[in-house]
């Protein structure tokens, strides 16, 4: 299901070496804001429940959450930013 959600969007799938802290910053991170926000940042009856709050989560992350690293806008704005100035193609 990955393989092919990256070859429908034109990106290939890149892995970090493991036991690299240095590389593996950015998903070690955003696994913690998941847990924080999403997993265990609510109380939920089920894992039903858990399983249907997270498409939520995901949008509040991506397209209303301020990012400090990404001049406080949010993932989404950043990436439709640099596909306006043509840059994302630099990196595929």
């Amino acid at each position: 299901m990955h393989a092919l959600a990256c070859k429908a969007l034109g990106i290939k799938h890149l892995r970090t070496r493991p036991y690299r802290p240095r590389t593996n910053g950015k998903a070690e991170r955003f696994i913690r804001t998941m847990l924080g926000g999403w997993a265990y940042g609510a109380i939920y009856g089920n894992s039903d429940e858990r399983r249907a709050a997270l498409p939520g989560w995901l949008d509040f992350y991506n397209r209303r959450r301020p990012h400090g690293s990404l001049s406080h806008q949010p993932p989404l704005q950043r990436l439709e930013a640099l596909t306006r100035n043509n840059l994302a193609g630099n990196y595929s």
